[in-house]
């Protein structure tokens, strides 16, 4: 039967365990547009950001 040669300290065990915590980004539907944009984020289209607008968007020309 194999058996650890040492025991695993803490901190090594959290080093293993730190990716448990992390997520998919959340994502929030515009009231506005309908698509998907992250919470508390500009809104990189339209450049809205909580019904402001808040930077220009570059146009396609």
């Amino acid at each position: 039967m194999a058996v650890p040669r040492r025991k695993t300290s803490p901190m090594k065990r959290g080093f293993r365990r730190s990716a448990d915590a992390l997520a998919a980004p959340t994502y929030a539907e515009d009231k506005d547009s309908g698509e998907l944009r992250r919470p508390h984020h500009v809104d990189l289209k339209t450049g809205m950001y909580n019904g402001r607008q808040v930077m220009k968007v570059k146009s396609k020309d």
